[in-house]
């Protein structure tokens, strides 16, 4: 135990001296002034400085997640029982009766609830509550009882990049709700000034110039998490079934996929011999057992079925021909520019092209001409956006040139009429997932509209002026949010107000009722087009049986039809017999015009009429006499007063 030890020893004299102190006046160094120095010396005008003694505070404001609160009530028919009670067991539930009205407290609980439902029992018949207690005011005064229509901005996310990029779109997690996916593309950009990109914060933690972000709502500073790609990304898509997979396509043509929760590069990306010739404007998520399965379309006409696990050829390839032939060719195809699909109908979907049209597709077609089922023109620019009804499926929203069209896959020759129309070219829209008769148009002078076709249909209960041209409107699943992406690199959230929201089943009613009478207006303007090119086709072969017989006369007489005039003209020149009953009819009018210039009018009169006239006639001559005489007088008064001055 002791063997670990060290004692060392030392002599109090070798410890040194005791260290004393004393002031001493020694000069260390000893710097003279300089005159050069000098004549810089700048004397300083007197200043006015602020202090400020107190402890200094900062003003900051936050904004924090709302909670909505609600009241419940709960309607009670028996009362509360133990946890280890049966309820069903009637021996327990006596027993435990007995046992609590045995307990001194029960009496006092049992007057106290008495007391108080009395209370409440009271003032409930104090009131009728049957009684109609305002019906004799007037309807103006509730007016501006109804709800608002309000949506405020809650965060604002920039490009990490600068000058900034143009967005393409926004992606909103299918499983969270909380993150969303925001798409730029530099391709604009650096074609149309060649200015290279920086980081806005001088580092390149954020990936390369052609990267895109997923976000959090509620962190507008650092994306949580990057996609790159070493070729500018045209459109990049989230699986809505399986969000680990993220799908986008180049400007290139190219095809990849990322790992949706894995910053990086793509994972695979399809050779350049099979991707499209010009750059990939549509994808979209289509049913499979995997879900791994999509479309993809672009300017060159070509759509093509990818699947996930191989890239190296696509499944299906399909050019967007109006009228599609055994043996397609390129040069009469359309361009992709949106496509559609709805999971609760695995089997269509929707192709908008840059030419107007809108194409219903088959996906179990096995030629072209299975596949294309019709072909609708809608607008006289290319398709910017189709969107579905998510409350009724079978319509759609789609946004071109000036316009934004609501039509039904039930209108088999033509879309539903209802549209609306501004002055600025609108550029996207989508329906509401919180409320069935709203929806959102975006156009390119920056303004976000909101339309409810239940309160108007010309003008839109609600707008937003962003200033910077709108790119993307996407609701969130549950309807409160939405994402609007601008050209200007900004992705704003907007608060929904509980009016824009949320709908009610007398809400569905209405709508589904206004859908039903749009199809059916729909389908008697097909009936009444069919009833005319009918008609059309009648008179067609009535015209060659009539030039076949030579002119002859006993030909069947063909039914006029008034909605064509060029065609009522053509069958009046032809007629003889009746241009020479039009001929007899206009000599007709004219003869009686004739006779009515030459009659002679005669004036019948009454027997009070003519005793009156012979007695003014009788009259005349006695007032003529009585008149001469009268005259007579005054002629010889005036000569007896020229007469009196000449006698006197």
């Amino acid at each position: 135990m002791y063997q670990n030890q060290f004692i060392y020893s030392r002599s109090r004299r070798l410890f040194g001296r005791q260290c004393r102190f004393q002031d001493r006046n020694e000069l260390m160094v000893s710097v003279h002034p300089s005159g050069r120095q000098r004549l810089n010396y700048i004397l300083r005008d007197p200043a006015v400085r602020a202090t400020q003694l107190s402890e200094q505070m900062a003003l900051s404001i936050v904004e924090t997640e709302n909670v909505t609160h609600d009241q419940h009530g709960m309607y009670h028919c028996e009362g509360g029982w133990p946890r280890d009670l049966n309820i069903n067991d009637e021996e327990q539930t006596v027993r435990h009766r007995k046992k609590v009205e045995r307990d001194d407290s029960w009496g006092v609980q049992v007057t106290d609830m008495m007391r108080s439902m009395m209370h409440v029992a009271e003032q409930n018949n104090a009131i009728n509550i049957f009684e109609d207690f305002f019906g004799d005011l007037q309807t103006e005064l509730g007016q501006h009882l109804a709800q608002r229509f309000v949506a405020r901005v809650v965060n604002v996310f920039h490009d990490l990049w600068l000058p900034p990029r143009q967005m393409n779109g926004v992606d909103w997690m299918p499983s969270n709700e909380k993150l969303f996916m925001t798409q730029f593309s530099n391709h604009y950009r650096l074609r149309a000034t060649g200015q290279k990109l920086v980081p806005s914060d001088g580092n390149a933690w954020n990936g390369g110039d052609n990267g895109f972000y997923v976000w959090e709502v509620n962190n507008p500073l650092k994306p949580l998490l990057h996609h790159d790609c070493n070729e500018v990304v045209s459109r990049a898509k989230i699986c809505p079934k399986d969000e680990n997979h993220l799908a986008g396509g180049t400007w290139s043509g190219k095809v990849c996929i990322w790992n949706t929760f894995e910053s990086g590069l793509p994972l695979r990306m399809c050779p350049l011999e099979t991707a499209h010739r010009e750059s990939t404007k549509a994808l979209c998520w289509v049913h499979s057992k995997s879900n791994t399965e999509f479309y993809t379309g672009s300017l060159d006409g070509s759509i093509k079925h990818w699947d996930t696990r191989d890239l190296m050829m696509p499944v299906h390839e399909l050019l967007l021909e109006p009228v599609p032939q055994e043996r397609q060719e390129r040069h009469n195809a359309h361009g992709v520019m949106v496509l559609e699909f709805e999971y609760t109908i695995p089997v269509r979907f929707i192709i908008g092209s840059d030419m107007g049209c809108v194409f219903v597709g088959n996906r179990k077609g096995m030629t072209p001409q299975e596949t294309l089922l019709a072909h609708y023109q809608l607008f006289a620019g290319p398709l910017r956006s189709i969107h579905r009804n998510p409350f009724f499926v079978k319509n759609f929203l789609a946004t071109g040139d000036w316009r934004a069209r609501v039509w039904s896959e039930e209108a088999k020759d033509g879309p539903s009429t209802m549209y609306i129309r501004k002055k600025k070219e609108i550029v996207c829209g989508a329906w509401s997932s919180g409320r069935c008769s709203l929806f959102a148009t975006g156009d390119k002078a920056g303004v976000v509209d909101f339309w409810d076709l239940l309160l108007h249909q010309r003008q839109p209960v609600y707008s937003i002026n962003f200033g910077s041209a709108i790119r993307d409107v996407v609701f969130r699943p549950e309807g409160s949010l939405l994402a609007i992406a601008l050209a200007n690199g900004d992705t704003q959230i907007l608060l929904l107000d509980h009016a824009m929201r949320s709908s009610n089943s007398k809400e569905k009613t209405l709508m589904a009722a206004m859908f039903e009478r749009e199809i059916l207006r729909s389908k008697l303007l097909e009936a009444r087009v069919e009833e005319m090119k009918l008609k059309r086709r009648t008179q067609l072969l009535a015209e060659q049986e009539r030039a076949r017989n030579g002119g002859d006369e006993s030909y069947v007489e063909l039914e006029l039809d008034p909605d064509n005039p060029e065609d009522f003209l053509q069958l009046i020149n032809d007629d003889e017999q009746f241009r020479a009953a039009i001929a007899d009819f206009q000599e007709l009018l004219l003869s009686v015009e004739r006779k009515r210039s030459k009659r002679k009018i005669v004036m019948e009169r009454t027997v009070f009429e003519e005793w009156y006239m012979e007695e003014e006639e009788r009259q005349a001559p006695s007032q003529a006499s009585v008149g001469s005489q009268d005259a007579a007088n005054v002629e010889a008064k005036k000569g007896k007063k020229k007469a009196a001055p000449a006698g006197k």
